[in-house]
């Protein structure tokens, strides 16, 4: 659960009703149990940088089988930034990484990234990395919950951190060139609808399952949001709005290889 669950005095001011009702409510989420059991071990790893578009499923439905070589998993933490548009809808913050970068270049993505050794918590590594990312002071966000851990395609264990932006018009993007090309928003509750979605069916180990992906457009832009970042959405907008999703996700129960490493992700 994330450290940081009250309102601050001076956001009281600009919070509209309908997101002091939604901070309430999230603070009394609680993530369903992690379906492993005591004597199973997680024994993944990961080598990939920054988190971004990527395949991924709540950990809580990933059983992972026993083996001699152990790991912990490296974590990491993306900022569900969540607002009241100007049509009093829900709407989430979205970057577009970058075009120059070397891996999943122009690919949509929630701010985040990996943690690091000063973070206290996924709160902290979650902000902090939105304030690297796109300009997001930390102090204009109030964390409200921390949704179950999911896990990217390079087995990298994902928190999804939902924090609420009060006042809009006190945020100016300035994203970080190396990083990010775009800042956007979405209306949220898209993620939950079967309008402008598509799904393509792939395979783990002999495990199928739903690849989505929902098509979004805005001032004459056109953006792809799918993989690891539409599956985390699907699960805030199922949380916020509580109710399920209006197509199947197809969540496999994943069998995971005898040896992780490095090399090791989901095709």
């Amino acid at each position: 659960m994330a450290s940081s669950t009250s309102l601050n005095a001076e956001s009281l001011s600009f919070a509209s009703q309908r997101l002091l009702a939604l901070a309430q409510q999230l603070r009394h989420y609680k993530p369903p149990p992690c379906s492993l059991d005591d004597n199973q071990e997680q024994i993944i790893e990961e080598a990939a940088g920054k988190v971004v578009s990527q395949v991924g499923f709540q950990e809580s439905v990933t059983p992972v089988a026993r083996n001699l070589e152990k790991f912990r998993p490296k974590r990491a933490a993306v900022l569900i930034c969540l607002f009241e548009g100007d049509a009093g809808d829900l709407r989430v913050i979205l970057t577009k990484r970058a075009s120059r970068m070397t891996t999943h270049s122009g690919e949509v993505s929630l701010p985040g990234g990996k943690a690091e050794e000063g973070d206290k918590d996924d709160d902290e590594t979650a902000t902090r990395e939105a304030k690297e990312e796109i300009g997001l002071d930390p102090s204009l966000v109030n964390v409200v919950t921390v949704l179950e851990p999911f896990l990217s395609k390079h087995l990298l264990r994902v928190a999804p951190v939902i924090g609420i932006l009060n006042d809009k018009k006190a945020f100016k993007p300035t994203p970080n060139p190396a990083e990010v090309d775009a800042v956007f928003d979405a209306p949220l509750e898209m993620f939950i609808k079967d309008e402008n979605r598509s799904a393509e069916e792939r395979e783990w180990m002999g495990e199928k399952y739903l690849l989505h992906s929902f098509d979004y457009e805005t001032e004459d832009t056109k953006y792809l949001i799918w993989g690891l970042t539409a599956g985390i959405l699907i699960r805030a907008a199922s949380v916020v709005y509580q109710r399920p999703p209006a197509f199947l996700e197809q969540n496999p129960k994943f069998k995971f290889p005898a040896v992780v490493n490095k090399n090791t992700v989901m095709l």
